[in-house]
């Protein structure tokens, strides 16, 4: 169970972001303490992410150690992996003391039945060519070998090749991923919230039988998030506080 307030963010591809964008990140996390209960991050927080015996990625360390400060000052925070970032470990889980998924989360947040699950693979046709190579990027010899290369050619490859899904939006501008939710909330009649992350589109909908879509959109293209509370559910932009800009709300 996550408590309200909870705030859920995704897709911040820090690494890659502008430096303008990554202390935008930075401050909005450094905003919450005392504002949140609980922090929900849905995925590619990092648009590279992998742990060695002692070394982890330098780029956008202090996202890092604004969470961990998060973390001390009471915050709860659940991670969520997405494609960018399910390689995380020791370092997240009791360095940090995040607590770190690969897969999706179910349970209630602050009230509402959900279930949080990036999105990444879910589309039968857009996502055909990453569901062949997934497999192999998630086995456990892969990421024995991976972890073999020196961290400065392991991250420039890896880098490299994630150029094309960090810097377009969803080519279906996120019509795939509603329209699966749509079919997962009419399928779940107990299901209150279903959140997903990976096309960058912001959105949040109320669905024919009357559970909620949502997606937190994508902190490198603009800086929306959401959050639950007992009470409603609202599509935010951040304006320098925690409090944000609505765009959207549904109350219960």
């Amino acid at each position: 169970m996550l408590k309200g307030p909870c705030f859920i963010v995704s897709d911040a591809h820090l690494g890659v972001a502008s430096p303008t964008i990554e202390k935008s990140f930075v401050a909005f996390l450094r905003g919450l303490a005392g504002e949140a209960a609980t922090l929900v991050i849905n995925g590619d927080l990092f648009d590279f992410w992998f742990e060695w015996k002692s070394v982890i990625p330098r780029r956008s360390f202090r996202a890092l150690a604004a969470l961990a400060e998060l973390k001390d000052a009471g915050v709860e925070i659940l991670w969520v992996a997405g494609n960018h970032d399910c390689w995380g470990g020791e370092v997240l889980r009791e360095d940090i003391g995040i607590s770190y998924i690969v897969g999706p989360w179910e349970g209630s947040i602050a009230g509402w039945n959900s279930r949080i699950e990036h999105g990444d693979g879910l589309r039968e046709k857009e996502d055909r060519g990453y569901r062949l190579v997934r497999p192999i990027m998630r086995n456990p010899i892969a990421i024995k070998a991976f972890r073999m290369l020196h961290p400065d050619w392991a991250s420039r490859l890896a880098h490299g090749s994630s150029n094309a899904s960090r810097t377009y939006r969803a080519r279906d501008e996120g019509r795939g991923l509603r329209a699966l939710a749509a079919e997962a909330l009419a399928k779940s009649s107990d299901l209150d919230l279903l959140v997903y992350g990976h096309s960058h589109v912001p959105a949040l909908e109320k669905m024919e039988n009357g559970g909620v879509f949502a997606n937190a959109g994508s902190w490198l293209d603009a800086p929306t998030y959401l959050r639950v509370t007992d009470e409603s559910l609202e599509l935010l932009q951040w304006d320098g506080s925690s409090k944000g800009n609505c765009l959207n709300s549904i109350n219960r």
